[in-house]
């Protein structure tokens, strides 16, 4: 039967192996869990089925074991009444009842066997399906610790390797460039500022040297 080896499928499924094996273990347990829920319905359904046909097989049986009972009474009656011919009809009837109701027993008992592989199926499928639920949110945290750990693993490797001594040296070339060329703008601008200051020192001795000149003509012509 489909149903009973998917839910053998699941019953067997090794939670841990899944996650360990799966790209994306959370999305893998949701998944398992959904299935082992829908699963979890159908079985109930089929139980519910079962146990149904099982009452009516054994109605059935029990009718014809009535009727086996009622032919064997008229027999009987024939039998007082001298009517053999008539007993021997009845207890044909009421052999032809006992095979059917034989034979209805026959199927309940086939009934009640699997009526208990699906009761059997549904409580080891609820006892996986509580081991998954519990075991998800543990299965996760290992999941989420062992991807972190990977990845300070790789940091730690990146490190190793010089690929973050080699990101530093870059940006200090950068660092060492803007400074340079800060410098650089620095001393152009205070070379304007010196020349500046020079030419007023020379405007100025000039100025001194007038007036002294103009002093000296004034001595000579008084």
């Amino acid at each position: 039967m489909a149903l009973m080896e998917r839910v053998a499928t699941l019953i067997r499924a090794n939670l841990n192996d899944l996650v360990d094996k799966a790209e994306d273990p959370e999305k893998m347990v949701k998944q398992l869990i959904l299935d082992m829920q829908n699963q979890l319905m159908q079985v109930k359904t089929q139980v519910a089925m079962a146990i149904a046909d099982e009452h009516l097989l054994r109605r059935k049986q029990s009718e014809n074991e009535g009727r086996e009972a009622d032919w064997v009474r008229k027999a009987e009656l024939a039998i007082e009444k001298k009517d053999d011919e008539l007993a021997r009809v009845a207890l044909e009837r009421s052999l032809t009842c006992r095979r059917i109701s034989e034979n209805f027993r026959q199927q309940v008992e086939d009934q009640r066997i699997q009526v208990e592989n699906f009761k059997s199926a549904l409580l080891k499928l609820e006892e996986k399906l509580t081991e998954a639920q519990a075991k998800s949110d543990v299965l996760m945290a290992q999941h989420r610790r062992a991807r972190a750990l990977n990845k300070a693993v790789d940091a730690r490797a990146a490190v190793a390797h010089g690929e973050t001594g080699a990101a530093f040296d870059r940006m200090k070339r950068k660092v060492d460039h803007a400074e340079a060329l800060g410098q650089a703008r620095a001393e152009i601008f205070n070379g304007d500022s010196v020349d500046d200051r020079m030419a007023a020192l020379e405007k100025q001795d000039q100025v001194e040297r007038l007036l002294a000149e103009l002093k000296a003509r004034k001595a000579l012509t008084a």
